[in-house]
């Protein structure tokens, strides 16, 4: 039992992973192949309570705190299911509605997120844009009583799937500030590109995004005009945590199988870890993971009570996706040749893990966020 945790937070960890060794691990296979998960997957998830897991009772939430965020994701990171895509329609998008929408926004979106009828996604990164949110170049114009969108997206998480985008764009082109307007699927204008192929997460269907001339009434702004950097910023502290997080599941997860499999795994006479290598470099990745995860619940505390800091988050991005890649490029070659074999957990986890040195602010970026700080 981990301090941060509470007894709700560890019954609904049995929920998650029931539904999650139920309805995903037997059909992962079949979407990495496919490139998408199944709607009717999203939608059995929202009759379990598993979608928006914090988003307020009254609009049909489970009115929980991050600590059942934190559960799902750790819980999907040791099924090395990430690609299924709940978290950002979850814990990044319905965030952004829950803190800056209306309620008639909330009433209108919240409930068919919540139950698997609608996903929702950021649309935010650019083609050419990298990690610097300011250099967006979308429009969004005022028109009277309406918004009209120009622009394209790209790596956008769940594309294909869409219901609705969260989109991130300028009212001038020319200035630094940001708006953040709501487009749904079938608007006028509004298209998907062609499923972008990846070396990893290929479950997780990632596409293009285009808007021309897309018009929408201004009702459907979140927040202020030009309060989007604002409100972007607010809440990538908990996104990048979450990267943290996920890297702390999925060292400990593969650990524990990479253990197994030397146990049992013969050469010459002897298991694999029975060689004082393996037994170091496992002592090592133990010491570590056990280091790692004791930071990331100090900041999942920080969370739960509004104070994680957007350097500290960086610093739990940075550490988690950095060792875990490292580490499970270690028990890969534990594993030797069937560690590059992809029917192997640690050979899909390897490649998968790739990307989280990149999303959510590479690398560099956050050591220049944790610089500003010394």
């Amino acid at each position: 039992m981990r301090p941060v945790l509470r007894d709700d937070h560890e019954m609904f960890r049995d929920q998650v992973r029931r539904f999650i060794d139920r309805e995903i691990v037997p059909n992962h296979a079949q979407w990495e192949h496919d490139g998408v998960v199944p709607k009717s997957l999203w939608q059995r998830a929202g009759r379990e309570g598993l979608l928006c897991v914090t988003a307020p009772e009254a609009f049909g939430g489970g009115g929980g705190d991050y600590g059942h965020s934190a559960v799902l994701i750790e819980e999907l990171a040791r099924a090395n299911a990430t690609a299924v895509g709940f978290t950002t329609h979850s814990e990044i998008v319905s965030n952004y509605v829950v803190a800056y929408g209306t309620d008639e926004q909330k009433t209108r979106w919240l409930p068919p997120m919540i139950n698997g009828d609608m996903i929702a996604v950021i649309a935010m990164t650019e083609p050419g844009m990298g990690s610097d949110l300011r250099a967006v170049r979308t429009t969004i114009r005022r028109d009277g009583d309406e918004y009209v969108i120009n622009g394209s997206k790209t790596f956008i998480t769940n594309g294909i799937n869409s219901g609705m985008a969260v989109v991130v764009g300028k009212t001038d082109a020319a200035a630094r500030e940001l708006t953040l307007v709501c487009v749904e699927d079938g608007t006028p204008g509004f298209a998907k590109g062609k499923k972008l192929e990846k070396i990893g997460l290929k479950g997780q269907d990632t596409s293009e995004l285009f808007f021309d001339n897309v018009r929408v009434p201004v009702t459907n702004r979140l927040g202020e005009e030009d309060k989007g950097f604002r409100y972007l910023s607010h809440q990538l502290a908990w996104e990048r945590l979450i990267i943290g997080i996920r890297a702390a599941a999925s060292i400990e997860a593969l650990l524990e199988e990479t253990i197994d499999y030397t146990r049992d795994r013969k050469v010459f006479g002897q298991t694999v870890f029975d060689y004082q290598n393996t037994r170091f470099t496992l002592a090592q990745a133990k010491a570590e993971a056990t280091m790692l995860r004791a930071f990331v619940d100090e900041c999942l505390g920080e969370v739960l009570r509004g104070e994680l800091s957007s350097e500290k988050a960086a610093m739990a991005k940075l550490l988690g996706s950095e060792m875990q890649n490292r580490l499970l490029d270690e028990f890969l070659q534990l594993h030797g040749g069937y560690g590059f074999m992809s029917e192997y957990k640690i050979a899909r986890a390897w490649v998968d893990a790739r990307v989280a040195r990149i999303y959510g602010g590479t690398s560099e970026i956050m050591k220049e966020i944790i610089a500003r700080s010394l």
